[in-house]
């Protein structure tokens, strides 16, 4: 009977895999595969890498169907049209507003001429019963001129001290 057994590590020393398959107990745990291998649809194998390193990997690319997205036209009420109006306090009896379709939110009291490139149904009738003047204007490129702009920044302004106030 042997007394002392000879140590287990002895015996693996010089040895490449020590006594396990080629595959496991390498010391890196299991390889799981691959190059791209993991990354699919469902499977979480490598996603956060391939959310990282891969940004469009998953989902669609390119033009994916046609006309997706509307082009808005910017629009006016009829009580901005009204405080445009008397912005201009008096100097003419002509609103040109081309890039704008004009809704029949609030009243209008003024005689005005409206230029603009589109008129609801209520608009319309609300300003022709003031005795005002429709006109609608063609306008290709639907970007609301410089001054426009400014107006209705002081009008989103005005809106929020009054909301401040309440």
């Amino acid at each position: 009977m042997r007394l002392k057994k000879r140590n287990k590590r002895s015996r693996f020393r010089g040895t490449r895999l020590h006594g396990w398959a080629a595959k496991k107990h390498k010391g890196k745990g299991s390889k799981g595969g691959k190059g791209m291998a993991g990354t699919g649809k469902r499977a979480d194998h490598r996603k956060s890498w391939t959310l990282v390193y891969m940004p469009n990997y998953f989902g669609k690319q390119g033009v994916t169907s046609k006309s997706t997205e509307r082009t808005k036209n910017p629009i006016l009420n009829l009580n901005d049209v009204e405080a445009r109006f008397h912005k201009m306090k008096g100097k003419s009896d002509v609103l040109n507003l081309k890039g704008y379709k004009i809704l029949g939110d609030g009243n209008i009291k003024s005689k005005v001429k409206v230029h603009a490139m589109a008129f609801s149904k209520s608009a319309k009738e609300k300003i022709e019963k003031a005795g005002g003047e429709v006109v609608v204007v063609e306008n290709k490129s639907h970007e609301p001129k410089e001054s426009n702009k400014e107006f209705l920044e002081e009008k989103r302004a005005a809106k929020q001290k009054e909301e401040k106030k309440k």
